[in-house]
C-alpha cells in the first residue's frame, strides 16, 4: 500500500496523507463509519457515499462470517458486491468480538475456539482462517487476528496476551503472502499493537510487528476503560515506534474528542460505533456539544440541530420534529439522527486536515475540545 504523507503540523505529530486502494483513494486522518453486518445502521449506502460523504466503511470478520456466511459472500462475488459499495472497506479480524464473549471463548496457541453468540455452535479461528475469511470477504483492508486484552489486567497476563499475538501476527502474514485475492484486486493487511497500558510490551509489540513489513499498523486494546489520559499516553508512545509511511490506526476510538487528541498523537485512522448508536439513543454531537433531543425543552424548537452543519437531518428538519419522532417511535427519528451524527464525525476529520494544512491544528484542536466538553444550555429534563 502506498500512503504519502502531505502535511505536518508543526506543534503535534498530526498529519494529513492519503492512501489508494482498488476501490478508490482516502484521505486522512479519516473516520470509518462502522457497517459491521455489511450495512451501517438506519443509513442506506447511497446516503453513506452522497450524503455523509463516507469515504471508507468497515465491517467484522466475525460477524459476516456468522452471517451471510462464507458461501454467499462468494456467490456473490465479495462484500462490495453483496452490499452494492462502491468505495472502499476495512474489517477487523473479529478478535475484539470473540473478546467479548467471555466465557464462550477459549484461548490456544494456535487460535481461539468460541461459540456463536447467535445458536452457541462451536467455531474455531485461526490466523489463517481468519485470511481466509478475509479474502472471501473482499475487503480492501484486512486485519490479523489479535486478542484484546481486558482492562484493568497484570503485566504477567498482558505479556502472555502480546506474545500470543505476536505469534498469530506471523502467521497471518505468512497466510496472507501466500494466498491471493479472489476476486482481482489487491488487499492490504494490517498488523496490530497490543500489550494492554505496559509500555514496555506496547514497544515489543510494535517492534515484532515491524519486522513482518505490515502495509499498515493499528493500535489495538485502547478505549476499553482505561482513562482517557492513559489512553492518549500510550497512543502518543506507540505512534513513536511506527513507521513515517505506513497508515496508523486506532482502533474503537471514540469521542470527538478523542479523535482529535488521537490526530494530535500521529493516528491517520479511526473507526467506532459511537455516532451511530448515540443516534439511535436520540443523542446528537454539535460543534457546542451535545443534544438529548427528546428532553422537553425542545418541544417548540424549531432551529436545526446544529446551524452550522451541512447534513441532510440539518438542511431540511427542526429539533422540534426530530424530537418528535423520537418520542413517536417513527424509524425516520433513528436515520435522520444517524445521517446528522455522522456526518458530523466526517466534518471533524475533514477540518481537522483542513486545519493541519493550514498550520493552525494545534490551537484550533484545543478550542474545539473547550467546546465539545460542553452541553448545551438547558438540555436537561424540566
Amino acid at each position: 500500500m502506498k500512503f504519502e504523507t502531505t502535511h505536518k503540523d508543526k506543534n503535534s505529530k498530526a498529519r494529513t496523507g492519503k492512501f489508494q486502494t482498488s476501490h478508490g483513494e482516502v484521505e486522512t486522518p479519516i473516520f470509518m463509519p462502522v457497517g459491521t453486518q455489511g450495512t451501517v445502521k438506519a443509513v442506506t449506502q447511497r446516503t453513506l457515499k452522497d450524503d455523509i460523504r463516507a469515504e471508507i466503511i468497515l465491517g467484522n470478520t466475525y460477524h459476516l462470517y456468522l452471517r451471510p456466511g462464507e458461501d454467499i459472500l462468494q456467490s456473490a462475488g465479495g462484500l462490495h458486491k453483496f452490499m452494492n459499495w462502491d468505495l472502499p472497506i476495512l474489517t477487523d479480524s473479529g478478535g475484539y468480538q470473540v473478546y467479548s464473549l467471555t466465557e464462550l471463548r477459549k484461548l490456544k496457541s494456535d487460535g481461539v475456539e468460541f461459540r456463536s453468540h447467535l445458536d452457541g455452535s462451536k467455531h474455531f479461528f485461526t490466523p489463517e482462517k481468519v485470511v481466509d475469511i478475509q479474502r472471501t470477504i473482499g475487503s480492501d483492508i484486512t486485519m490479523v487476528l489479535d486478542e484484546c486484552t481486558p482492562y484493568p489486567c497484570d503485566i504477567d497476563y498482558a505479556k502472555k496476551s502480546q506474545e500470543l499475538t505476536s505469534d498469530w501476527a506471523a502467521l497471518n502474514r505468512e497466510a496472507f503472502l501466500n494466498s491471493k485475492p479472489k476476486y482481482g484486486f489487491e488487499q492490504y493487511q494490517f498488523g496490530i499493537v497490543q500489550g494492554s497500558v505496559y509500555k514496555e510490551l506496547r514497544e515489543k509489540s510494535a517492534k515484532d510487528l515491524l519486522k513482518l513489513d505490515f502495509d499498515g499498523y493499528a493500535i489495538g486494546g485502547l478505549a476499553v476503560g482505561e482513562p482517557a489520559e492513559t489512553m492518549y499516553e500510550l497512543t502518543d508512545f506507540t505512534t513513536d515506534f511506527l513507521p513515517e509511511d505506513k497508515p496508523r490506526y486506532l482502533m474503537g476510538v471514540g469521542r470527538p474528542e478523542n479523535i482529535l487528541e488521537g490526530i494530535a498523537r500521529g493516528v491517520d485512522m479511526f473507526d467506532c460505533v459511537m455516532p451511530t448508536r448515540n443516534a439511535r439513543n436520540a443523542y446528537l454531537f454539535t460543534w457546542d456539544g451535545f443534544v438529548t433531543i427528546k428532553n422537553a425543552i425542545y418541544k417548540a424548537d424549531f432551529k436545526p440541530i446544529d446551524s452550522t452543519c451541512d447534513c441532510y437531518a440539518c438542511r431540511n428538519f427542526s429539533r422540534a420534529y426530530l424530537r418528535h419522532l423520537f418520542i413517536a417511535n417513527e424509524i425516520l427519528a433513528l436515520e435522520l439522527a444517524t445521517i446528522h451524527n455522522l456526518t458530523f464525525y466526517l466534518n471533524l476529520v475533514r477540518e481537522a486536515r483542513k486545519k493541519i494544512k493550514e498550520g493552525i491544528f494545534t490551537e484550533w484542536k484545543n478550542e474545539t475540545i473547550k467546546k465539545l466538553s460542553n452541553n448545551v444550555k438547558l438540555n436537561k429534563e424540566e
